[in-house]
């Protein structure tokens, strides 16, 4: 009879895995159509490639790292369609810009030398002009629809590819990267690369559009003024040539700065409640008010260089727009040209002049644009990802994990931070690991998560190297309570089913249950639904980190990690803390980092660090009994919360 309800329960068990396994593949293929099909709405490229094709074309080529060019020339072979009839449109709407010079000229002529057609000939270059400046009003319209939604399509796609970048790098990349200095890249830099962009396509484009056909029209009517319009061009050159470094350097120097200031902000912002406790402000104050000062001078720099540039840029465009009067009037008084060519040609003069002045002006811009491309390909083109392609995916996850003489060091480190640890840990156990500060807890903790892969060994995961397998599928299967619980602005329902589209009020109010959250939220007005603040500044230690686990719950992990999930609590807190704990652990394989070595009381196993290797390996009794160094850490522990 025994064994009978044991098969039964066998069967049942396996039913209760398939229909789970069911449930997670339906809601799988939901989520991926609702991807798909909101990318059909609204597509957003992604330039990772872009960014990557660039810099190897940069580097066949030997221009090194400096691909910013490369990579804005691939953003708008992207969008090549919509620029060539830009192109199109712009010419027909401008057309007006080249007529009124034209007709002015015509119609001096035509009454300085006037006859019978004269009247009819006025009339007819008047229609001709109305017809012009009357379809402007159409063709700027589309016109701007054609370079607007191009403009707002890569712009959207730069942020999309930055954030989709920053969800794949490894966690290693994070901690060496200030996120001050991420939102500064994130926030100045794409815009400046959007400031790039409409600044190309609404100014050098068209710039260049009024310098070809002013100049051809110019070639018709005089090859000797024609070429002397062509001075304008190397002169302009020469002048970009020799501003060229002076700008690149001050724009890079003066974005490194600002990098620097937003990564200081952000740690200011993370200190105050400490420095305002110790009494630090001014100093604080002092040490922030040196960064506004350093960003200030290389502000002045970059200022003082684009006033000089300016400036120059301006200088020579009047000089060479007076010699152009005087020449040409030098020819209409020895009758070469009509008297009203002069007006014609002194008007496209200075339409070239003006829109090569516009093209220096922009330079600076344009520099600041390309240095802040550069900077954003910092983070697209790091190769510190997670790879999962080809990896093997996980439909279920029994909770096995094996650790065989695994070892790891970190990158530029002298020696192992983990030394030949040897572990098998069976579904459903409880693993407990203790050992003082710098032991390889957390390592561990990290390995079996997937944010670190052995560096020597092996770590099996049911059975399967943990590199072989592809560790976002890995990872749905796992919930992980860190020592400080991270929330954010939002309800205390939004924390807990955080990336879980579809959730059972049921389940949701056992978990809450469970957790003892409605411990807390009974007392609110809105219950679940209160807002937190931010970070769940509205919330004590405690209630914060039963948020945390009710998370972890409501996601019926198979892998449990506890990262001293109770060491910053109080008494009462960390008792409701642990009987929500109690909860989650039930049959799933648990690792527990702690501090409070009375809480691991219960594990299967406990297994103490030193130095990076396992010194000890036992149950709680059996560790007590032996009177090592667990005992050790034990008699420590209780001086230290007596003395407390």
């Amino acid at each position: 009879m025994a064994e009978f309800k044991n098969v039964e329960e066998i069967i049942e068990a396996s039913n209760q895995a398939k229909e789970e396994e069911k449930r997670r593949q339906e809601e799988e293929a939901e989520r991926q159509r609702k991807e798909a099909e909101q990318r059909r709405k609204n597509p957003i490229p992604d330039y990772e490639v872009l960014f990557q094709e660039s810099v190897e074309e940069a580097a066949v080529k030997g221009s090194g790292k400096k691909s910013g060019g490369k990579i804005l020339k691939h953003l708008f072979l992207q969008n090549q369609f919509k620029i060539y009839w830009s192109v199109v449109l712009y010419i027909i709407k401008a057309s007006p810009t080249w007529a009124i010079p034209l007709v002015t000229t015509n119609i001096i002529n035509m009454v300085t030398n006037p006859d019978s057609s004269t009247p009819r000939m006025m009339l007819i270059n008047g229609l001709v002009l109305l017809v012009l400046l009357v379809q402007n009003i159409p063709t700027h319209v589309i016109y701007a629809k054609f370079v607007d939604k191009m403009l707002r399509t890569v712009g959207a796609g730069l942020r999309n590819t930055l954030i989709k970048k920053l969800q794949h790098l490894s966690l290693a990349y994070h901690k060496e990267l200030e996120s001050g200095k991420i939102q500064a890249k994130f926030l100045r830099d794409i815009e400046a690369v959007e400031f790039l962009d409409a600044h190309f396509m609404k100014s050098v484009i068209p710039s260049l559009i009024n310098i070809l056909i002013s100049v051809f029209i110019a070639a018709t009517k005089s090859g000797v003024v024609t070429l002397f319009f062509l001075v304008v061009i190397p002169m302009n050159v020469i002048l970009i040539r020799l501003f060229r470094r002076p700008l690149a350097d001050s724009n890079r120097k003066f974005r490194k700065e600002t990098e620097n200031i937003s990564a200081k902000m952000t740690n200011m912002l993370d200190m105050i409640p400490v420095t305002k406790a110790h009494g630090l402000e001014n100093e604080e104050i002092a040490a922030l008010e040196e960064n506004i000062r350093r960003l200030r001078e290389k502000g002045l720099v970059v200022d003082r260089n684009n006033a000089f540039f300016g400036s120059a840029a301006w200088v020579l465009s009047q000089v060479l727009s007076g010699v152009c009067l005087f020449f040409t009037g030098y020819l209409a008084l020895k009758g070469q040209i009509q008297v009203g060519d002069v007006v014609l040609y002194q008007t496209y003069f200075n339409q070239i002049s003006g829109n090569v002045q516009s093209l220096i002006n922009l330079f600076p811009e344009l520099t600041k644009g390309m240095e802040s491309i550069q900077s954003v390909s910092e983070i697209v083109l790091s190769n510190q990802v997670e790879d999962n392609s080809n990896k093997l995916r996980l439909r279920y996850v029994h909770g096995s994990i094996q650790f065989k003489d695994v070892s790891f060091r970190y990158p530029n480190a002298e020696e192992d931070m983990i030394k030949n640890f040897s572990l098998d840990v069976e579904p459903g156990e409880c693993i407990a690991f203790v050992g003082a500060s710098g032991s390889g807890k957390s390592t561990i903790m990290n390995m079996i998560i997937g944010f670190l892969q052995p560096t020597g060994g092996e770590m099996l995961m049911d059975g399967k190297p943990i590199n072989a397998l592809n560790l976002v599928d890995y990872r749905k299967f796992i919930s992980v309570v860190p020592q400080n619980s991270i929330l954010f602005t939002g309800s205390i329902r939004d924390n807990i089913t955080y990336g879980i589209e579809h959730v059972n009020e049921h389940q949701l109010q056992e978990v809450i249950r469970l957790a003892n959250i409605n411990e807390f939220t009974d007392k609110m007005p809105d219950g679940i639904n209160t807002m937190i603040g931010e970070g769940g500044g509205k919330l004590s230690g405690g209630q914060k980190q039963r948020i945390s686990i009710a998370r972890a719950l409501i996601r019926d992990p198979k892998i449990l990690i506890l990262d001293e999930a109770t060491s910053a609590l109080d008494n009462i807190s960390e008792y409701h803390v642990q009987r929500a704990i109690s909860h989650l652990i039930k049959g799933r394989t648990t690792f527990i980092v702690a501090h409070r070595l009375s809480t691991i009381r219960d594990a299967d196993r406990i297994v103490v660090m030193e130095n990076g290797r396992c010194v000890e390996m036992g149950t709680y009794d059996e560790l007590m009994a032996k009177q090592g160094k667990f005992y050790e850490l034990k008699t420590l522990n209780d001086m230290n919360a007596s003395e407390g």
